[in-house]
């Protein structure tokens, strides 16, 4: 197995490389989809949120009302590192159980946003980290499509690493601010030496 670590900030368009790489025979483990698994109604995760951020980020129907949640949680630096302190740890569980189950042969791409932030890279212990990049503005304009108040896709930016912490850890950058084609030869690119990269540790280990 080839552990490979895809990060970026929001808007930069992470999720799109991220179906890139899938199409080219990764095995990709989504940290937002863990992330919402993790604080379904029961778990201690969610108990532990209704907990520190109050009833009323909980839906009529018992779920979590995300929109109330972040509100709360990225209006400072303490109450989002108190999310963090919540749900980090459970993700990191389950990303760990599921890679577990993943095929010993395979290229497993993490994908998780707040891999800087977080302070699980090193942890992890990966064997290559892939950085998307994209101009602020480009991201702002991204989110705003996605109908996020420009207030908010601001906040959310300002709250997460910079592209110079990224970077630090990156063994690969993505420019992500051309058309898609641009986008698609740098992925083959980067899966190209990946493939190499398993195809040198498969040998090194037989």
């Amino acid at each position: 197995m080839l552990l490979v670590g895809l990060t970026g900030g929001i808007g930069a368009g992470k999720s799109t490389v991220a179906e890139m790489l899938t199409k080219r025979g990764a095995v990709v483990l989504d940290a937002d989809a863990v992330a919402r698994e993790v604080v379904e109604p029961k778990t201690p995760a969610f108990d532990a949120i209704v907990e520190r951020f109050g009833a009323d980020v909980v839906r009529a129907d018992g779920s979590l009302d995300r929109p109330a949640l972040a509100a709360k949680a990225f209006a400072t630096d303490e109450s989002r590192a108190a999310l963090e302190a919540i749900t980090h740890p459970a993700i990191h569980a389950a990303f760990g159980k599921r890679m577990a189950e993943a095929p010993q042969d395979a290229i497993v791409v993490m994908d998780v946003p707040l891999l800087v932030e977080s302070g699980t890279a090193a942890k992890r212990g990966y064997e290559a980290v892939i950085v998307v990049e994209a101009p602020r503005a480009l991201r702002l304009s991204r989110l705003e499509e996605r109908g996020v108040a420009r207030d908010d896709a601001e906040a959310r930016i300002a709250a997460q690493a910079t592209d110079e912490e990224r970077r630090a850890i990156a063994t690969f950058v993505v420019d992500n601010s051309g058309d898609r084609a641009t986008l698609e030869a740098q992925v083959q690119d980067i899966w190209t030496d990946l493939v190499r990269r398993h195809q040198a540790k498969g040998s090194a280990a037989g």
